[in-house]
């Protein structure tokens, strides 16, 4: 234990070292291939080595090659930067190592607590049980449809359990234009088939259309089809985008299928000092996924979904051998019976700590401090003669374009733009394709992140951009 002592203290140092330095530091740097070769291609051991000894190829093999997304001028993805309390706590859930599938102990009780918070937070309704922690919005995608698949076909009469989807009729599922991936990739791997997934256009602000979401049901109804599921975004990935959620609701309500929003990065955009109206309808959810390890910065990784109805996941889920039985166990039962995986990792003692030391009025700071520099971004790049705004900044991502000196240039250009900005290392940022045009999109979530910082991000694309055409 002398050696965990001395070790620990060691690396709590290095820890904090290492965040306190990242600001004055490059945002990105290429890996020479010297330590390229040892990250990806070293030996097995045949001996241990000391903790410390551990230590020293950490400081010099890793910490030197972030992602990036701790510095204040990362704006690529939606990446955070870790929350300070998570990384406190993370050592000590280790150190813990629970499986918190259920039972009696700290991690599944303060799994609790930490569901109710997020669901608080974005104002969705919380019933107890109604809800668990996942590794991310994507598993959390596919626990939400596995769930509505189940509810579904039950209301047809068929159990998917026993049966699988041999007996049901093709089930369709509808998302928008601009929805995440992961939906797809839930069901291709839940047997539903990318065939029967509607992609329903979006408008010019890059919100579901909702009368082609009505003709595409009607369509399918009487093509034989049965529509179960409908997706909408409370901030879309390419542009922050929220779709009209109540209108989706009603839609759903009048056609019987299950609404589920992905607020997976913007639910939390619900808190912001101006929030879209099209959050009113995101308490009329039947399932919602959010990554906590998204905007509140809680280190990936830690996703969660919130159901109206905790019945519905238990129904399509639970299975306890004999082996698991609990007598003790109160009419939850264990989290292990609302989703897939059976050991489960102590998740929640970073969301609390992140939650506890931010407090309500905390994350609200954060939401608005960052939606607002945003809107600040949008406005210096609508207000600059060689840029061009594409979608209202809604959340905290702006989306635009860099005017190319020909304009049957400006594609490659904005395709190239952001990797050179990255190899820059004074800023970091991402590409996407809007309209079927390359865009350059900024997400801005690090609370640290300042006027300055925009100003310098601009000027790195002004920067790279002059490199490119030469």
């Amino acid at each position: 234990m002398d050696e965990l002592w001395r070790a620990g203290r060691s690396a709590a140092d290095l820890a904090a070292g290492h965040l306190a330095a990242v600001p004055a530091g490059p945002v990105w740097r290429p890996v020479p291939d010297a330590d390229r070769s040892w990250l990806a291609r070293q030996p097995l051991p045949e001996t241990g080595r000391p903790l410390e000894t551990l230590l020293d190829d950490v400081r010099e093999r890793v910490l030197p090659y972030p992602m990036g997304n701790g510095h204040p001028r990362f704006f690529g993805w939606v990446n955070s930067p870790p929350s300070p309390a998570g990384v406190l706590v993370a050592p000590l859930a280790a150190a813990l190592n629970p499986s918190c599938a259920g039972g009696e102990h700290a991690g599944v009780l303060l799994e609790r607590t930490a569901v109710r918070w997020l669901a608080e937070l974005v104002g969705f309704p919380h019933q107890p049980g109604a809800g668990l922690l996942t590794s991310g919005a994507s598993l959390a995608t596919v626990v939400a449809m596995a769930t509505a698949r189940q509810w579904a076909a039950g209301r047809d009469g068929c159990d998917v359990r026993e049966t699988g989807l041999y007996t049901s009729r093709p089930l369709t599922i509808y998302v928008s234009g601009e929805g995440h991936s992961c939906l797809r990739k839930a069901a291709e791997l839940l047997g539903l088939g990318s065939r029967h997934l509607r992609v329903v256009p979006v408008d010019d602000a890059f919100r579901m259309d909702t009368a082609a979401l009505r003709r595409l049901i009607t369509a399918d109804i009487r093509a034989g089809l049965r529509p179960f599921f409908v997706a909408a975004s409370a901030g879309t990935v390419n542009t922050g985008a929220v779709d009209p959620l109540d209108e989706i609701a009603e839609i759903a309500r009048e056609h019987g299928l299950w609404f589920h929003v992905d607020g997976a990065y913007g639910a939390l955009g619900v808190l912001a000092e101006q929030p879209d109206p099209g959050y009113a309808g995101l308490a009329r959810a039947d399932s919602l996924a959010l990554d906590p390890h998204k905007w509140l910065g809680v280190p990936v990784d830690c996703g969660c979904v919130l159901f109206r109805d905790r019945s519905a996941p238990r129904g399509a889920f639970s299975l306890v051998p004999p082996y698991l039985r609990d007598d003790g166990a109160d009419e939850l039962g264990w989290f292990s019976e609302y989703g897939p995986e059976q050991t489960r990792p102590f998740r929640a003692l970073r969301v609390w700590a992140t939650i506890a030391h931010l407090g309500r009025a905390g994350v609200v700071r954060l939401v608005r401090r960052t939606t607002g520099l945003a809107r600040t971004l949008a406005a210096m790049a609508d207000a600059a003669g060689d840029f061009d705004l594409l979608a209202p900044p809604v959340t905290s991502v702006v989306a635009f374009r860099h005017r190319a000196p020909s304009p049957d240039r400006a594609d490659v250009l904005n395709e190239r733009i952001p990797s050179v900005v990255q190899r820059r290392g004074r800023a970091f940022l991402t590409g996407t394709r809007l309209s079927g045009r390359a865009a350059l999109r900024a997400c801005v979530l690090h609370p640290d992140t300042t006027e300055a910082d925009l100003v310098i991000l601009l000027d790195e694309i002004r920067a790279a951009a002059e490199e490119i055409t030469g």
